[in-house]
């Protein structure tokens, strides 16, 4: 490969259009003949649906049809799978109760969508929701997972007694409870992590549209894994081979996870444009978002860690409550279980670890997949136990977290992970020297004079990155001066025209104009599985190499029969095929051209295949290891001590994400996740009533997303420690910092309230729950002096 494209901080090929307004995101598109379509929400958490009446809003001018469940249920249109179901491994197999697009008897959430309304436009879609009468009779609603779990609760579904969706369990359970026996030293904490939204900035929209020359049907959506979307549709839903429904997404505006997944108006939209012949438009509102879009994280854990006398761990126990929300949606289950099984830990030596998850189901938005699922939960746990366990044993947090780091290479965790290389300590050490750690108490002793508390944390987090372990590329010369890359992950804002282009650039020897980028397109690209678990360069990229591998074997023989040479003598170099010392050279685009012309057919077996093919070829990637991205944290924080006001003063990230495309990529990258991981930490939270379940933080005025005020200037230092999983050597960088974030920042806040006595906070640390800390601890020590 040609190292002088990769490794280059090149600029985004896509920012031309982003930036002057050529992008085209589905909210820009109309289609001939369009309706469009509004969807009535449940405003109750769980009530009976006694009846439902529409005769009012079908009646006014220019509306096309308003649909109920029983509308859906007379065509035979099946409720939405939970794929997760088929391949996550619990005690008992997974409860998944049937979530139809539009409720059937009863509404689980707000928001549980309860009629749909298509009309000839939005506000007369709008207009008409206004008449349609619904009469409920309310139920006890649950918004937390351990109340819903306990005896005696409310029941949500009859398929699952107790409100238990799935218990999963992994680990030696008798090997933990022995090394908890012998300890020297047991620390116990109740972690919560709190519940979030995405919230991409550009919400959920679609069209559906009926291809009656086809039979197709077609779905345009803002979405992050179009075939995987397109498979559960069709064959769940609608019940329909695959080839007769096409989807693809065009621009899309920031997902984090949240646009991997079926959803409820996807059906609707498809449904009604086949009932009704024409196209049908939604688009979401903010607030429907909040209340209709999937949610992330909301895991309880009882967790333990055992130590002997020196410091070292002996076993790690997780007793989780996952909030599954009111359904099941598509991944949901496997994120507080495969997926959090894979990180359960971190990149510490722990020789005896035992996990145990409860799926509960409550009368909240459904939880799935959001940016790290599941890994920031897990090494949540294990971070914050460090810090709990490090003044209780007398041993610097540092220090306790470099005696216990892996070291030794490839290393199996207890859980069955075979981390393969890694450089955890090196994280360590260069972090807390480059934020000077040293120093910090003269920076404490300085905010202390200024009537601030201040306080350092350091936090490290272990990814482990992959996502669906199947992916494929295809390459393709259409005789137009282009080289098409045809990939099946699907970039919504990473840079992926970019990044792909650049290891074709590096390997074929062209410039980057000369390749176009195809993604997110069922008609269009042969197979994938989207953007998900940081995979696209391990998994996407690993597919392309072998894609262009298979193209300059196919070239080959048609070369050489051009220049009249042998194969052997051929050198490809600089995106042509020459004769060493001959001064004689064919561009690799003509003979991409030579290979599809008819003469050469009779030029033997191999120049004969090439014809057949042209030089386009496909390849997959299956049975990849995960990757494992790494890396050390360190923020400072300071706090007024009357009101609990926080600002974060520094936030330095020391990352390993092995061979690096594209740095200017990553960094990017880094810093959205450690955005968003600030966010979860300090401001952001999706708040339930506890007796109605109503929705309480379900607009930008309610729920706090982090701002540049929020934020200092980051510090990135990237440690490139190859990984022998791909050619490539790369590993994920999309979902890290979303993982490091929380621990370190909630570390930094305990750090500088310690001396108060504080010893535990949750997330968010708002102003408000730092200052009741402070009032809590003052009061009990009737010590007002402190304040």
């Amino acid at each position: 490969m040609n190292d002088a494209v990769l490794g280059q901080s090149i600029k985004r090929r896509e920012d031309g259009r982003f930036l002057t307004g050529a992008a085209e995101f589905t909210a820009d598109i109309n289609l001939d003949g369009q309706l469009h379509a509004a969807v009535l929400r449940s405003p109750y958490a769980h009530a009976v649906i006694n009846a439902i009446e529409t005769a009012a809003a079908a009646a006014l001018p220019g509306v096309a049809g308003v649909y109920t469940g029983a509308d859906l249920a007379a065509d035979g249109i099946g409720p939405l799978p939970c794929a997760a179901a088929g391949v996550v491994q619990t005690v008992a197999p997974i409860i998944v109760p049937p979530r139809y697009a539009l409720a059937q008897g009863r509404v689980r959430h707000v928001g549980d969508p309860v009629a749909f309304v298509v009309a000839d436009s939005l506000n007369t879609a709008l207009d008409a929701l206004e008449l349609i009468q619904v009469d409920y009779d309310p139920l006890p609603a649950l918004v937390d997972g351990r109340a819903a779990l306990a005896p005696g609760a409310p029941e949500i579904w009859p398929e699952a007694p107790g409100n238990l969706a799935y218990l999963f369990e992994k680990g030696d359970p008798a090997a933990v409870d022995r090394a908890f026996a012998g300890a020297a030293h047991v620390v116990e904490l109740e972690i919560i992590n709190n519940r979030v939204s995405p919230a991409p900035s550009e919400p959920r929209a679609a069209i559906g549209r009926h291809d009656v020359a086809m039979d197709r049907l077609d779905l345009l959506l803002t979405g992050q894994g179009v075939h995987n979307i397109r498979a559960q549709l069709a064959a769940a839903v609608f019940k329909l081979p695959e080839e007769r429904l096409h989807v693809a997404a065009p621009d899309v505006g920031g997902g984090f996870g949240l646009k991997n997944f079926v959803y409820p108006e996807w059906v609707l939209l498809l449904w009604a444009a086949r009932r009704l012949g024409r196209p049908v438009k939604w688009v979401a509102e903010r607030n429907e978002e909040f209340m209709s879009s999937t949610q992330g994280r909301d895991m309880h854990a009882s967790a333990r860690l055992a130590l002997d006398g020196e410091g070292r761990f002996l076993a790690l126990s997780a007793d989780m409550t996952a909030n599954m929300g009111a359904y099941l949606s598509s991944f949901g289950p496997g994120v507080s279980t495969n997926a959090a099984s894979t990180a359960m830990g971190g990149i510490y030596a722990i020789p005896s670890v035992f996990m145990s998850v409860r799926g509960a189901f409550t009368n909240t938005v459904p939880v799935d997949a959001y940016r790290g699922a599941g890994k920031p939960e897990a090494n949540y746990i294990i971070e914050r136990l460090i810090e709990a366990a490090a003044p209780r044993i007398g041993i610097d947090p540092v220090e306790l977290r470099l005696l216990n780091a892996i070291d030794s290479f490839p290393y199996r965790s207890a859980l069955g992970i075979e981390i393969d290389t890694g450089d955890f300590k090196g994280n360590i050490e260069s972090a807390v020297r480059l934020a000077d750690r040293a120093g910090f108490e003269d920076r404490r002793q300085a905010a202390a004079a200024a009537g601030r508390l201040r306080g350092m944390g350091v936090g490290c987090f272990l990814e482990t990155a992959r996502g669906a372990n199947a992916e494929g590329a295809e390459v393709r010369f259409p005789g137009d001066g282009a080289v098409e890359l045809r990939l099946g992950t699907e970039s919504n804002g990473q840079g992926h025209e970019t990044a792909f282009s650049q290891i074709a650039a590096a390997t074929f020897g062209l410039p980057l104009d000369a390749f176009r980028y195809i993604q997110a397109d069922t008609a269009e690209v042969q197979a994938g599985n989207g953007h998900g678990g940081a995979r696209s360069m391990h998994m996407g990229g690993s597919a392309l190499v072998a894609a262009m591998a298979a193209v300059l074997a196919k070239a080959r023989p048609v070369a050489a029969r051009m220049l009249q040479a042998d194969e052997a003598a051929l050198l490809f170099e600089n995106g042509a095929f020459g004769v060493a010392g001959s001064g004689r050279s064919v561009p690799l685009l003509e003979v991409a051209a030579a290979a599809r012309d008819s003469n050469l057919v009779d030029a033997g077996a191999e120049v004969g295949e090439a014809v057949a093919n042209g030089l386009d070829s496909y390849a997959r990637r299956e049975d990849a290891p995960f990757t494992f991205p790494s890396g050390c944290h360190v923020a400072e924080v300071e706090i007024d001590r009357q009101t609990g006001a926080l600002r974060l003063e520094r936030y330095l990230m020391v990352d390993d994400y092995g061979v690096l495309i594209n740095p200017r990529l990553t960094e990017g990258q880094v810093h959205g996740g450690v955005t968003q991981g600030i966010g979860q930490a300090l401001l952001e939270n999706l708040a339930y009533d506890p007796e109605s379940a109503q929705l309480l933080s379900g607009t930008f005025m309610d729920y706090t997303l982090p701002r540049a005020v929020h934020l200092p200037s980051f510090t990135v230092h990237f440690r490139q420690t190859p990984t022998a999983a791909n050619p490539l050597g790369v590993k994920g960088s999309g979902q890290a910092g979303c993982i490091g974030a929380p621990q370190t920042i909630i570390a930094a806040i305990l750090d500088a309230l310690r001396p108060l006595g504080i010893t535990d906070i949750d997330m968010p640390a708002s102003p408000e729950r730092i200052w009741r800390a402070i009032r809590a601890t003052c009061v009990h020590l009737n010590a007002d002096a402190l304040l």
